[in-house]
């Protein structure tokens, strides 16, 4: 089981998305996705997308929003559990990142990347005024399909 989070950082109708190219043996390679990682021992998630976001982007985020928690079952061998955020108060200059090549994105271009599958069923309920707990079944990189509850 792997605990994680995930931010999507927006300012002026663009979303920082970071295009995974860099890194060697990257489970994400040649995808684009939101900022974020893993937890570490004793970190609570809002703890931990508050460092990754620093670490990946160097930007240092101010409350982030919650989203929801993603569930995705059997992604590559594991089992993934995903705390999802996003960000539109932020401080600091965009830096380089060791994961992948940072782009501001206009939000209306973002279905057009290259996103697992499952980021395009999750991506539109982050505009939801609701909290969601969402399970997406995997068998290595295809999902096959999922399921959602709104709180």
């Amino acid at each position: 089981m792997k605990l994680a989070t995930l931010c999507y950082v927006k300012h002026n109708g663009q979303t920082l998305m970071i295009h995974r190219v860099k890194k060697a043996n990257d489970i994400h390679e040649g995808k684009w996705n939101g900022l974020g990682g893993k937890l570490e021992p004793g970190e609570s998630p809002e703890q931990c997308v508050i460092r990754e976001v620093r670490e990946e982007a160097g930007l240092q985020i101010l409350q982030p929003r919650y989203h929801g928690l993603l569930v995705f079952a059997d992604f590559k061998g594991d089992d993934w559990y995903v705390w999802v955020f996003t960000a539109d108060r932020f401080s600091g200059e965009l830096a380089e990142s060791g994961e992948g090549r940072l782009q501001w994105i206009p939000d209306e271009e973002i279905a057009r990347l290259n996103l697992w599958p499952s980021d395009r069923v999750f991506l539109p309920w982050l505009e939801k005024d609701k909290i969601f707990s969402a399970r997406f079944q995997y068998h290595g990189e295809d999902m096959l399909g999922h399921e959602v509850m709104f709180y």
